[in-house]
């Protein structure tokens, strides 16, 4: 499907994506025009431009079962106001909200979104709370990570991405596939690095295949020596050619038939777990030919690498920091304590995000464009990003002023969106 055809740029169709078009469409959103049209004509227009951004994946049949006409809310109350009473003010509305102001002064009650729940039980889906988590730039791309096996529901491998979360389920989504969604996307200059890394990667393959050995002697197991220097190599990772051969060896037994025909249950388990293995090394994003020190600290490695830094640009050391000088009086050639105070920051940013050609995304990483707009978090979810899991807390409820689910519709479309279901029950 094309971008812009699904956006629908001369009639905007709103959609749960960071795509620019889409950006573009809800900068230039309007409200319904209900003059020339039937109590009829309002509901079913309000029902599909509502339709196009929530649930836009799931079948409409689909979702008139999971419409439900109550809407959950929740009502503010005054905790003194609770404590000093008894409990005999319950015939006067206590707990509507209706409280006095401690200071006996009027205050203002906002008026409680119910209609903004309409599509409340969508945000259950995994995919959907995937997208609210900023786990993926669409649900169209969550339901894609849930599809291939890179999410978990509780420590469980969950591929449905229709789940119904239920208060307390904590999801968690590969990191890897997390900046790739996350990420700006590649330039030309890069693809062209990412398709000759390839292509040198495909050749040592191809060279390493004819000195490879028989099908029943090269399969390894937990015990084969094989896997335990491959598991030296992974921890030093220092030759990625080396592994991606062995990665495209170990998938070339599994695929080929005439070689798995040989396989046993066992040894096809134990291949694929040496390709999890190798995976897992190879998408650590860190490139250790730039960091020679292995057995060091990292505040070691990083003096090593300043003061290597400073002997190839002929700079003279850092002037300590307690020394008063003139900055006059240093010469061009000193470094200063800030100038080596942002070189170390260099040398640690450059270190946790390198530059990675293998990778899908830029590198170094930077987030993608046009993703601040959509950079909010609901609070029915508690997001950790360092880890790219979530906890799904509790179903999203209004509450006076504020609509839990997110939307860019108003009442009058979310509204008439309920009444045409209302009646369709």
């Amino acid at each position: 499907m094309r971008l812009k055809k699904a956006y629908a740029l001369k009639r905007p169709k709103l959609r749960q994506s960071w795509n620019k078009y889409n950006l573009y469409n809800l900068s230039r959103a309007e409200p319904p025009n209900t003059f020339t049209r039937t109590f009829f004509q309002q509901k079913w227009s309000a029902k599909s431009t509502a339709r196009a951004y929530h649930g836009e994946t799931v079948k409409e049949k689909h979702w008139q079962r999971m419409f439900r006409r109550r809407l959950r809310s929740v009502v503010p109350m005054d905790h003194n106001q609770l404590a000093r009473s008894d409990g005999f003010e319950q015939a006067e509305g206590r707990g509507s909200g209706l409280e006095p102001h401690p200071d006996n002064k009027p205050r203002p009650f906002p008026k409680t979104p119910y209609m903004n729940m309409t599509f409340a039980p969508l945000e259950r889906r995994l995919d959907t709370a995937i997208f609210r988590a900023m786990f993926a730039s669409s649900t169209r791309q969550a339901r894609q990570f849930v599809v291939h096996g890179d999410v978990k529901v509780n420590g469980k491998e969950m591929i449905y991405p229709g789940y119904l979360l239920n208060p307390g389920d904590m999801f968690q989504v590969e990191p890897d596939r997390v900046m790739f969604a996350t990420g700006a996307l590649k330039d030309a200059r890069e693809r062209r690095a990412g398709r000759k890394a390839r292509q040198k990667s495909e050749a040592s393959a191809a060279k390493s295949q004819d000195v490879l050995p028989s099908d029943s002697e090269s399969a390894p197991t937990t015990e084969d020596p094989l896997l335990t220097s491959t598991a030296e190599e992974a921890s030093s990772d220092s030759n990625k050619e080396t592994l991606q051969s062995l990665l495209s060896q170990a998938k070339n037994l599994l695929t080929t038939p005439s070689s798995a025909s040989n396989l046993s249950g066992k040894r096809k388990q134990d291949l694929r777990a040496f390709q999890r293995l190798l995976k897992r090394t190879l998408s650590r994003g860190r490139n250790e030919s730039i960091f020679p020190q292995k057995d060091t600290s990292l505040t070691d490695s990083l003096d090593a690498q300043l003061q290597e830094l400073t002997q190839k640009l002929n700079l003279n050391p850092a002037l300590p920091a307690d020394e008063k000088i003139d900055p006059r009086d240093l010469g061009p050639e000193t470094l200063t304590p800030e100038n080596s105070s942002l070189l170390r920051k260099a040398l640690t940013e450059a270190r946790e995000n390198p530059i990675d050609v293998t990778k899908p995304y830029a590198t170094p990483w930077r987030p993608r464009p046009y993703m601040s707009a959509f950079a909010f978090i609901p609070r029915y979810l508690e997001v950790h990003h360092r880890i790219c899991s979530a906890v799904y807390l509790r179903h999203p409820v209004a509450r006076p002023g504020l609509g839990e689910v997110p939307t860019p519709f108003g009442n009058d479309v979310n509204g008439l969106s309920f009444n045409w279901y209302l009646r369709r029950r």
